[in-house]
């Protein structure tokens, strides 16, 4: 039996589409804000849902994503903070190796734990290298994971770094400047790494608006992942779509 299902993402972003992931935190997410967000995105072009956090603690996550599996088509991935959060109800769960720092627990400790709770409820992984981009201000998720981010501006560190990872045979690139970041990853990094591997690049963090979602997608991410900015204004969904998806690599 394989647990791997990348196509969940891949069949998204063939032939050069690009797709939208909206992240959501299961603990800012109340009936009220769900269904306000499901309305937002019925008519609107979004691939997937991410959900999850740096710190959960409320015991949301499973309601959160039931909610959305039993009202919307869009696929649910979980993007986990630690290995508690799980469920059986999502479509996947990005298997995050944090390859941009050197502790262990999440390079590969994280992972022993939660590997065979995966396996018991069936939940498909998708084995991600995450990267860490500095963003301009301390994150939750650079404190949580006790990692310093690449800086923002050695582009070769982050191409060399997301090489690795697509030669340790990890099926996705995951660039996070993280949740409240002041500036999103640089373009130029986005360009310079889209050139080094030849899997998909997905990119959150910082990102406040259509224009800057535009320029992320032409450097060459292949998802663009927005949560912050939505949660302050869900009405940005649909802008940050168009300018997704009407946006081509620049080569």
């Amino acid at each position: 039996m394989s647990y791997i299902n990348d196509s969940i993402i891949t069949s998204n972003v063939s032939d050069g589409k690009k797709a939208f992931a909206i992240l959501i935190d299961p603990d800012k997410c109340s009936k009220d804000h769900l269904e306000d967000l499901l309305a937002l995105t019925s008519d609107v072009q979004v691939e997937f849902f991410f959900v999850g956090g740096s710190l959960l603690t409320k015991d949301q996550l499973d309601k959160c994503i039931s909610y959305l599996k039993d009202h919307s088509s869009i696929p649910v991935i979980i993007f986990p903070g630690n290995n508690m959060q799980l469920s059986s109800h999502a479509d996947a769960i990005l298997f995050l190796s944090l390859i941009s720092g050197r502790n262990p627990e999440l390079l590969i400790g994280q992972h022993v734990i939660a590997a065979p709770k995966l396996k018991e409820i069936g939940l498909p992984v998708i084995p991600t290298a995450y990267l860490l981009i500095d963003g301009g201000k301390a994150t939750s998720v650079s404190y949580m994971s006790h990692t310093i981010p690449i800086p923002s501006d050695k582009f070769d560190i982050a191409a060399s770094t997301a090489l690795a990872g697509e030669m340790l045979g990890l099926k996705m690139i995951y660039m996070d400047a993280g949740s409240g970041a002041l500036k999103p990853v640089h373009p130029r990094m986005i360009k310079m790494v889209k050139r080094f591997v030849n899997i998909p690049v997905i990119v959150g963090g910082g990102i406040k608006s259509p224009e800057e979602a535009e320029l992320i997608c032409k450097a060459g991410a292949d998802v663009v992942v927005v949560g912050n900015a939505i949660e302050k204004d869900p009405k940005l969904i649909a802008d940050l779509s168009i300018a997704i998806h009407s946006s081509q690599t620049v080569s």
